[in-house]
């Protein structure tokens, strides 16, 4: 499956029987030197080998300002609730955590990067609560290499069924 979209979101009994599925992947994403200096701002974390290109050009090993592993990390959130890839007659969605998190390559500003999601487990928490744990790719528009590889973990609320006469 390599589709951008999936063209209807699945019920969470179709999703239990996705596990080692691919899910999808995302559209092309840019960061550029606005969103790193946006984050760079946010954070604190005004290193000049995000934020100071002409001093990146000279000095930086990558000739260019590169995007912090954590914005990189951040943007996984947006691009997988793009995909539509959480269940129809969901609640809430919480991000619980990420497992065995490698920065592998450097984005450099500019650069476009995609999503590839993998479902690897959903398991139930409780009545209408379902723990999600997925393999992230962020690829790279051009490059060998993935800029990270992630595993999300994401609670899922499934939205609460009025019963009838209620």
């Amino acid at each position: 499956m390599t589709q951008t979209r999936l063209r209807t979101p699945p019920t969470y009994e179709q999703l239990r029987t996705m596990t080692g599925q691919e899910l999808g992947v995302s559209e092309w994403t840019t960061v550029d030197q606005s969103r790193i200096d946006q984050f760079a701002e946010c954070t604190g974390d005004r290193q000049w080998i995000h934020v100071d290109p002409e001093r990146a050009k000279r000095q930086s090993p990558f000739r260019a300002t590169i995007a912090h592993g954590y914005l990189t990390l951040s943007i996984i959130g947006a691009l997988a609730l793009d995909m539509g890839i959480v269940p129809e007659n969901t609640q809430a969605v919480f991000n619980y955590g990420f497992d065995k998190v490698r920065f592998l390559a450097p984005v450099r500003a500019g650069a476009r990067i995609r999503l590839r999601i993998t479902l690897l487990s959903v398991e139930d928490k409780g009545p209408g609560q379902y723990l999600m744990k997925a393999a992230n790719i962020v690829e790279i528009e051009g490059e060998q290499k993935p800029a990270l590889t992630a595993e999300t973990l994401v609670m899922l609320y499934e939205r609460r069924r009025r019963r009838a006469g209620a």
